[in-house]
């Protein structure tokens, strides 16, 4: 693990050694889209699926239970959170569904994390906001993608269509917990198709509240 990474990882274990254990049940009230997000993956039967920054893993054990048939992988640079993780997997019997592991968002390899060359479905939920390397999370997932696999995204936006006095509130809020909004997402996400020739489908959500996005592999 490189200096960074392993600052970040300290960061991360100290924000959330308490807030881990409410996580989930505050973060539903304003994280909007996550199962939007979850419905769209549609793995193939017998497919693989990986959550970058899976946090709680609450995102994987509801991916888990609406595809039944996939494979689910998850890693996470906070100890703290994976520790939380692993216990709702185990508590939700999934254990045998789903994989977690600890990992860099700005610099993972898939086969040395779960012995898997390449992913069918690829999503990040609110982690880029937090993500320091957010644009070598995105690339680096978007070259794991197995044929006709994609990478899903869904994040902060930048509150185009809603009161500017609400956007400096929450903005100002969400960098108290070190969470940075992506302005360039847009701009990352055709950036990266245009290199990796994939195709680019990209929907501001909630009057711009959240940004969604999907590379897809042709």
């Amino acid at each position: 693990m490189t200096s960074v990474a392993a600052g970040q990882k300290a960061l991360m274990d100290d924000v959330y050694a308490l807030h881990r254990h409410f996580y989930d049940f505050t973060r539903k009230f304003y994280l909007l889209g996550r199962d939007r997000l979850i419905r769209s993956l549609a793995p193939p039967p017998g497919g693989t699926v990986l959550e970058i920054g899976c946090g709680t893993a609450r995102n994987l054990i509801v991916a888990a239970k609406r595809w039944p048939d996939a494979r689910f992988h998850g890693f996470d640079i906070s100890e703290a959170m994976l520790d939380t993780a692993r216990k709702s997997v185990a508590r939700q019997g999934l254990a045998d569904k789903i994989t977690l592991a600890q990992g860099d968002a700005g610099n993972f390899d898939t086969n040395a994390l779960f012995g898997i060359e390449k992913v069918d479905r690829i999503f990040m939920s609110y982690t880029l906001s937090m993500i320091p390397p957010w644009q070598e999370a995105i690339e680096r997932g978007a070259a794991s993608l197995a044929p006709r696999g994609s990478l899903h995204v869904v994040d902060f936006g930048q509150y185009e269509r809603l009161p500017a006095l609400l956007k400096r509130l929450h903005f100002k809020s969400l960098n108290d917990f070190h969470v940075y909004p992506r302005r360039e997402l847009p701009a990352v996400l055709k950036r990266v198709a245009e290199a990796q020739d994939l195709a680019l489908d990209f929907t501001p959500l909630y009057r711009g509240y959240a940004w969604s996005g999907v590379l897809r592999r042709r």
